[in-house]
C-alpha cells in the first residue's frame, strides 16, 4: 500500500493539466518502448518455439505447441497498444476539460447577460393602431404595399 506522502506529487500533477499531459506522455513513451521489446521477444519466441522439435514429432506439432504462447504474447501486445492509445485519449480529454473549465465563467457571464436582456426587453405592443380609417374587414396590409385581400374571409364572393 502507498502512504499519503507517496501520493502527494501525483496530486499536484492531477491538478495541473500541463503536468498531467507531460506525465501521461512519459508513461506512454515508456509503454511504447516496452511494446517494441515485447514485439522483438514475440518474434524470437515464435522462431525458437516453432523450431523446437522433439523426437517422434509429426509435421506441425511444434507449431501447434507454440500457438498458446504466441497467442498470449499477441494478446499482451494488443492490450499494451490499447493502453497506449487510451493514454493519448486521456491526455486530450484532460486538456479539453481544462479548456472547458477556463471558458466556463465567460459562458456563464454571457448567459446571465442574455437572461437579463430578455427579462428587461421592451414590451412589443400588439398591433399599431391605424388611424387612416381602413375598414375593419380589410387588413392594414393593403396600405403597406401587400396584396389584397389578406385572409380568406376578406375575399368577395363571386358567382359562377
Amino acid at each position: 500500500m502507498t502512504s499519503p506522502d507517496d501520493e502527494s506529487p501525483l496530486r499536484g500533477v492531477a491538478q495541473n493539466a500541463e503536468a498531467s499531459a507531460r506525465y501521461l506522455t512519459d508513461i506512454q513513451r515508456t509503454l511504447m518502448n516496452i511494446g517494441r521489446k515485447l514485439e522483438t521477444l514475440q518474434h524470437e519466441t515464435r522462431v525458437h518455439l516453432r523450431s523446437t522439435h522433439v523426437e517422434g514429432d509429426r509435421w506441425k506439432e511444434a507449431h501447434l505447441r507454440a500457438l498458446p504462447v504466441e497467442a498470449a504474447l499477441k494478446k499482451t501486445l494488443r492490450d499494451l497498444k490499447k493502453a497506449v492509445d487510451d493514454l493519448e485519449r486521456v491526455t486530450f480529454k484532460r486538456r479539453a476539460h481544462q479548456e472547458k473549465i477556463n471558458a466556463l465563467p465567460e459562458i456563464r457571464r454571457e448567459k446571465k447577460l442574455a437572461k437579463a436582456r430578455k427579462k428587461n426587453a421592451p414590451q412589443i405592443s400588439a398591433a399599431p393602431q391605424n388611424s387612416s380609417g381602413a375598414p375593419q374587414g380589410v387588413s392594414a396590409a393593403t396600405e403597406t404595399g401587400y396584396g389584397n385581400p389578406a385572409s380568406i374571409h376578406d375575399l368577395k364572393r363571386k358567382s359562377a
